[in-house]
């Protein structure tokens, strides 16, 4: 994972595209919290994220149900794609009774946006991606790898 990127997009469509080139990079058992004020353009992103790892699906906000799963391709293997929005979560304990660190360190790819409400929950391993309002169309995207405090070992669930 490279440190940080910074982008500018001038359209949803350069968003799209930017998340497809991200979804085209991403492995499994990736996690990517998306950032940003309403309408800053996170489900935008996570849709060409998962274009760009193949799902042929509609890929919509799960606002209401909280996970979203799609069927994705890594090299040719069919991944589970998990698109959490966390903007209705309760708190973390919520979190935890929906079996998020099932989903969290598994083989697939967890895409969430409004990942602050997860509190301590998330992976300390992941892509974080920050999407600012620059003006109507604008927006100034930031992607950054938060590295696991430990970079030479993998990230094993606790028992």
């Amino acid at each position: 994972m490279s440190p940080s990127e910074e982008h500018l997009s001038f359209s949803p469509e350069e968003t799209r595209a930017l998340g497809e080139e991200l979804g085209r990079r991403l492995r499994p058992g990736e996690v990517v919290a998306f950032s940003g004020d309403l309408g800053a353009g996170k489900t935008c992103m996570i849709q060409g994220v998962c274009a760009g790892l193949g799902v042929e699906d509609q890929v919509n906000s799960p606002t209401f149900i909280l996970i979203g799963e799609y069927a994705g391709q890594v090299g040719g293997r069919v991944v589970p794609i998990y698109h959490f929005d966390l903007y209705r979560l309760r708190g973390e304990k919520e979190l935890e009774a929906l079996g998020a660190e099932e989903y969290f360190y598994n083989q697939g790819i967890c895409l969430i946006e409004w990942p602050e409400r997860a509190g301590s929950a998330l992976p300390p391993r992941r892509r974080e991606v920050t999407l600012e309002h620059r003006g109507p169309e604008v927006r100034r995207i930031l992607i950054k790898a938060l590295p696991s405090p430990f970079p030479d070992c993998r990230i094993e669930r606790s028992a």
